[in-house]
């Protein structure tokens, strides 16, 4: 019989957080699997356990992960911890957990700390509907792209962030965004220096202008507001999208463009717009 995968919340800052369960878990499995096991060796000293420790990150879990399926099929149990937060949230954890789903080993998750989730909780924007965007990658045209891509998001949007990074990440935020887009800047989450700013992006960008960023950063920012007023019908967007054809636009980036101003499907705009075209040539137009 095999054995079981226990992923294991650790403290994003504050030791206090580490529950009884998870120190019980701890103790009870036969291995521990370890972002960084020199992290998670002061942890496991600080609450006297003494474990074997394996490494598995983002560098090794391809192999490391084989390695500890093949523990866990011959019944052996292990804990997954990183350096801080949730396993498997965001980290190469979720390539584990797949494995083990392949194999029908048991996973089990003890749930603690979660930056995002305690970010989420102070930020003071809705709750009730939000995404997990994590890291933006440092590739200028793919995190702009990621970021248009963003651009009608209506949900609280959630980024991880590192202090060497916060000001391009917050100039893009704000030209994607607009300036008056609210954002909460949740720092150093737990720890003693712990800081929350509620402000716009425009305010934000220009604070570390000259305020150099310290520490590690969760920004919770508003979803785009509705629109209000006179709802627009499909046929009124559909002669938008036309407009703009006929100004040179492309269809895709008309009805794109249409979409985010009215809140319309992008899909039926293009769909429409497409069909009356063919009508009035009456023929067939090539999709764009």
């Amino acid at each position: 019989m095999s054995g079981t995968l226990y992923l294991v919340a650790t403290p994003i800052g504050n030791l206090g957080d580490f529950s009884p369960r998870a120190v019980e878990t701890l103790e009870a499995v036969d291995f521990i699997a370890a972002e960084d096991t020199r992290v998670s060796v002061k942890l496991l000293n600080h609450f006297q356990i003494k474990k074997p420790l394996v490494s598995y990150h983002e560098h090794n879990h391809a192999t490391a992960g084989q390695a500890i399926l093949a523990r866990l099929l011959a019944g052996e149990s292990c804990a997954l911890v990183t350096d801080a937060g949730t396993p498997a949230i965001s980290d190469p954890g979720e390539d584990l957990v797949r494995l083990c789903g392949e194999h029908d080993v048991a996973v089990l998750s003890i749930p603690g700390c979660c930056a995002a989730v305690n970010a989420l909780a102070v930020s003071g924007l809705p709750t009730g509907r939000f995404t997990f965007e994590g890291f933006l990658t440092v590739n200028k045209k793919s995190r702009r792209e990621r970021l248009e891509s963003l651009k009608g998001e209506e949900r609280t949007m959630i980024f991880h962030e590192a202090p060497h990074k916060l000001r391009t990440t917050l100039a893009d935020l704000c030209a994607v965004f607009g300036p008056e887009r609210r954002i909460t800047l949740c720092r150093e989450l737990t720890k003693l220096h712990e800081e929350t700013w509620r402000t716009t992006l425009g305010e934000a960008a220009a604070h570390y202008e000259t305020n150099t960023p310290r520490g590690e950063y969760v920004l919770v920012v508003a979803g785009r507001e509705r629109t209000r007023g006179a709802t627009v019908t499909l046929a009124q967007g559909t002669a938008q999208v036309l407009a703009l054809l006929a100004q040179g636009a492309r269809l895709k980036e008309a009805a794109r463009e249409v979409a985010e101003q009215t809140g319309l499907s992008k899909n039926e705009l293009y769909a429409a717009a497409l069909e009356q075209e063919r009508q009035e040539s009456g023929g067939y137009r090539k999709k764009s």
